[in-house]
């Protein structure tokens, strides 16, 4: 019952738009003091806040998000849409396909959701409008799209996830290769499959070889800036929290690169991943608090337990778990997802035999669906914002994607070498 009434409270706290922070210290702090008064909080706010952001792989998240900001300053998006389109123009639905494209090489050197989608909007979504889509397919093309640059490395998502879980980052970011790759392709054909049903003539266009071969010269410095994170990690040459730094010094570089570096925009970037940093940080510090409410209290290992005693295939409580996280996921943002499920959520999986880096990868494409999906789905709102298109239209047209995201998550959850086959195959520094 003690449970029940801090998790409602918490809810409650949440529901009231306190920040998530200062809503889990409450309520774990509340549960506390129920079970062993005012020495234990004092005790437990004295210490385990500190350990929690002693841990060395947690500046992979500054670094990663400073990464971002350059990135996003450099403008590298446009000249990769501008790229994708001359090789797939000609193809129906071919400027969506090239969106797909663009959000996956985007994902690839920042890691940012909300900004690929910002920066999708402001690049691929009026030449999109100007050929003749419909509203509905290009935003849910743009809005879905941005969702990669959490399942691609680097992501800010899965280090989350793999500090919340004790797991090996490195494995995890190498692990949503391959997916993010198969979630772009489910994308792109999504996106053709509707231009096809749509049946009105939406504008094509062909490039010569020679076009085609002279856009290539912008894929360069972003294949240099995603084997300086994810390719080094993969052979050993470094640890994810050594990449991280390497990648922001990369796109700092690729900013220069590009001409768009100053020194307001770099004060800038220092600021806003600066701030991002400490909100995460700040987080994961009082989750500990939470959870260690959690851990004294005993309901992981009593779910555990109980779902030990079901007599019910291990595939259906994990079909019953994906479910529960594509629900919240349309009511809480991700970072809440993670910080209030996994937790709970990972013992009994592993209780039942499943890998906990497949696990995760599973967890991430089901936050991607959370990202567009009523009524918190965020992508949407940005796209929204940026189009001047109302949000229940963008939402409308993320609904087909939403269903092969569905369907692609099945062929992970049935199929799990996918996932696994690359982090098996890496060198470990």
């Amino acid at each position: 019952m003690l449970t029940i009434s801090i998790i409602a409270l918490l809810l409650v706290l949440m529901l009231c738009g306190i920040p998530l922070a200062f809503a889990l210290v409450t309520a774990g702090s509340a549960g506390l003091y129920m079970i062993g008064g005012g020495n234990m909080v004092l005790g437990i706010l004295k210490n385990t806040p500190l350990s929690s952001a002693g841990v060395y792989e947690l500046l992979t998240i500054p670094m990663f998000m400073l990464m971002a900001e350059f990135v996003i300053q450099s403008g590298v998006a446009v000249s990769l849409f501008r790229a994708a389109t001359v090789w797939v123009g000609r193809v129906p639905g071919g400027l969506g396909v090239a969106t797909a494209m663009a959000g996956a090489a985007f994902g690839a050197i920042s890691g940012s959701s909300t900004a690929a989608a910002a920066t999708l909007s402001a690049t691929t979504l009026p030449s999109m409008l100007k050929a003749g889509y419909p509203p509905r397919i290009a935003t849910g093309a743009v809005a879905i799209s941005g969702t990669l640059a959490m399942l691609i490395p680097p992501s800010v998502i899965i280090v989350l996830y793999g500090l919340i879980a004790d797991q090996s980052i490195g494995a995890l970011l190498i692990a949503g290769i391959i997916p993010g790759i198969l979630v772009a392709l489910t994308i792109a054909a999504t996106v053709v499959l509707l231009v096809l049903m749509h049946g009105n003539k939406i504008e094509t266009r062909s490039y010569t070889l020679r076009e085609k071969l002279a856009s290539l010269k912008v894929v360069g410095p972003m294949l240099a800036l995603f084997m300086l994170v994810t390719g080094v990690i993969y052979l050993g040459v470094a640890t994810p929290t050594e990449a991280a730094s390497l990648g922001a010094f990369g796109a700092l570089l690729l900013t220069w690169y590009e001409g768009r570096l100053s020194w307001e925009g770099f004060k800038l970037a220092l600021t806003r991943a600066a701030n991002t940093s400490c909100m995460i940080v700040l987080i994961l510090m009082t989750a500990s608090v939470f959870g260690y409410f959690f851990t004294l209290t005993g309901v992981t290992q009593d779910l555990v337990a109980w779902i030990s005693t079901l007599e019910i295939s291990r595939w259906t409580v994990l079909v019953m778990i994906l479910a529960i996280y594509i629900v919240l996921g349309c009511f809480l943002d991700q970072i809440s997802v993670l910080i209030l499920t996994v937790p709970i959520s990972l013992p009994i999986v592993l209780s039942l035999g499943f890998d906990p880096i497949w696990f995760g990868i599973l967890v991430i494409v089901t936050a991607e669906l959370g990202m567009v999906t009523p009524p918190v789905g965020m992508n949407a709102f940005v796209v929204a914002r940026y189009s001047g298109f109302s949000s229940e239209e963008v939402f409308i047209g993320l609904w087909p994607h939403i269903i092969a995201h569905i369907l692609i998550l099945a062929v992970f959850v049935a199929w799990p070498q996918v996932i696994l086959w690359l982090p098996t195959s890496m060198k470990m520094t």
